[in-house]
């Protein structure tokens, strides 16, 4: 008989999950790519279940996985199935959500503590005002992508500048500047497009 097994050429099949996770530890990058197809809807539901289908769920999902796999010399197959993993990596982006909510829910609240303890300032519409523009500013913040929300917050919410934001996110502080000017001039916009239809 003339040539050899008629699948030699065929692709090769998808290891199964435990080649899979050994090959994330060595750094393979297709070894990403698998665990992604294979268990991103379960993070995503994770994430769901926790805020709801929208950017904050899609965030996470994307988080856990960048986080998992430049953190994947903390994972060891021997502990466990990379989902197993995963997933835990995925509970701690959610807890850290959770406290940026609640950090954003406090900073919120001081503001508003902040214009009732001023001299002259005991009228309600200036306190709700005050409120209210950081209470949009926050719900603007979950429509943008990252690294730009990130940015943002620590400017606006850690009191960082943009050489301290440069500093902790590894982002070149020439792109820090672009990134904060651009979604402020974004916000601006939309925010003024959003009173222009109240007034309407």
């Amino acid at each position: 008989m003339e040539g050899g097994p008629a699948g030699a050429t065929s692709t090769p099949p998808e290891p199964d999950d435990a080649e899979v996770a050994r090959l994330f530890c060595a750094g393979d990058e297709r070894a990403l790519a698998w665990a992604y197809e294979r268990w991103a809807g379960q993070v995503h539901g994770m994430a769901v279940r926790a805020f709801g289908p929208g950017p904050d769920a899609e965030d996470v999902t994307q988080q856990t996985f960048i986080s998992a796999w430049t953190g994947r010399e903390r994972y060891s197959p021997a502990q466990g199935p990379l989902p197993a993993w995963l997933v835990g990596v995925c509970r701690h982006k959610i807890a850290d959500s959770w406290a940026r909510r609640e950090r954003q829910r406090r900073q919120t609240e001081a503001a508003a503590a902040d214009v009732r303890s001023r001299p002259g300032s005991t009228q309600p519409d200036a306190v709700d005002d005050v409120v209210a523009d950081r209470v949009l500013l926050l719900g603007e913040l979950n429509r943008i992508g990252q690294p730009q929300r990130t940015i943002i917050e620590l400017a606006f919410f850690d009191d960082l500048t943009h050489t301290q934001i440069a500093a902790r996110t590894g982002i070149p502080l020439g792109t820090v500047k672009s990134h904060i000017r651009r979604t402020l001039e974004r916000l601006r916009t939309r925010l003024e497009a959003d009173g222009a239809a109240l007034q309407s």
